[in-house]
């Protein structure tokens, strides 16, 4: 019965879009860029525990350091997961565990500064919460190892796709890739404007008697990873593109918050990508 069925179909007058390479790319794509994005969320919750028990272990590293989430400082954190633990150990061993680590930007008085904070520290010693960061660190380099395998697949893919859109300056390769993933194929999509509505970005209608489209919010319904991506995208190539900065500053001008005013700027990147994907052409600027 089955295979009845299709074969009357496949006689029927259904026109039938065959299965294409850029449809199979766009699966893969969307499996890789969704499964990154969910390992992404959970290396950034990781982060969070770190940031929680340093301060407990040890709150003043925080202002000592750049940011806890480098390699000197998971290094450090690593083998020494308290004050107590950096205060007694020996200095020189310090020295050239902060230098190894920093590739030469941490000297000996990096270490001094470390140690003297940690001999002074208000911080709990709590061997538990140290093997737990200890072990929470272990995990965010086996999460950034991963992340970094599936950016390699990524890579693989997009240079097949060879997609214009990453000619735009501010959209890298991997919000390139989920916008393309999530998108799939362009020739489904008439115009720009239905690319916004499946992304939720488009205006919701509001009607109650006279009204008419009074409060106008995105809807946000479809996919939230493209809208995410378009959402994220807008905001670095405002910061990298000139005329997206003065559409941006526009926008601000005209006394719209900068979400808002974001949200604009990725409706007008929509239509650019759009564009872009019909043309085949890369972005050329002031074009």
């Amino acid at each position: 019965m089955d295979a009845r069925t299709i074969a009357s179909m496949l006689m029927s007058d259904v026109s039938l879009k065959p299965y294409t390479n850029i449809a199979y790319h766009n699966s893969e794509l969307k499996s890789l860029t969704r499964y990154r994005f969910d390992k992404v969320k959970e290396r950034a919750a990781l982060k969070s525990s770190v940031a929680r028990l340093v301060n407990i272990l040890f709150p003043e590293l925080e202002k000592l350091l750049p940011t806890l989430h480098t390699a000197s400082s998971y290094a450090l954190l690593s083998e020494l997961p308290s004050a107590k633990h950096i205060a007694e150990v020996h200095l020189t061993h310090l020295t050239n565990l902060l230098y190894v680590a920093s590739k030469g930007r941490y000297s000996k008085d990096k270490a001094i500064q470390i140690r003297e904070a940690a001999r002074n520290s208000i911080g709990t010693y709590m061997p538990a919460k140290a093997l737990e960061l200890k072990h929470t660190i272990k995990l965010i380099k086996e999460f950034n190892n991963e992340i970094a395998e599936i950016e390699s697949e990524i890579q693989s893919i997009m240079d097949k796709i060879d997609s214009p859109i990453t000619t735009i300056p501010g959209i890298s390769l991997r919000m390139g890739a989920m916008i393309i993933a999530e998108i799939g194929d362009f020739n489904n999509f008439d115009s720009p404007d239905k690319i916004l509505a499946f992304a939720g970005l488009s205006p919701s209608t509001y009607q109650s008697g006279q009204l008419n489209n009074c409060y106008a919010h995105m809807e946000k319904r479809g996919s939230r990873y493209l809208r995410y991506a378009l959402f994220n995208a807008a905001k670095l190539v405002c910061y990298w593109n000139p005329l997206f900065a003065d559409y941006l500053a526009k926008k601000r001008s005209e006394g719209k918050h900068y979400n808002v005013a974001i949200s604009h700027a990725a409706k007008k990147l929509v239509r650019l990508i759009f564009a872009l994907q019909k043309s085949g052409k890369p972005y050329i600027a002031n074009s």
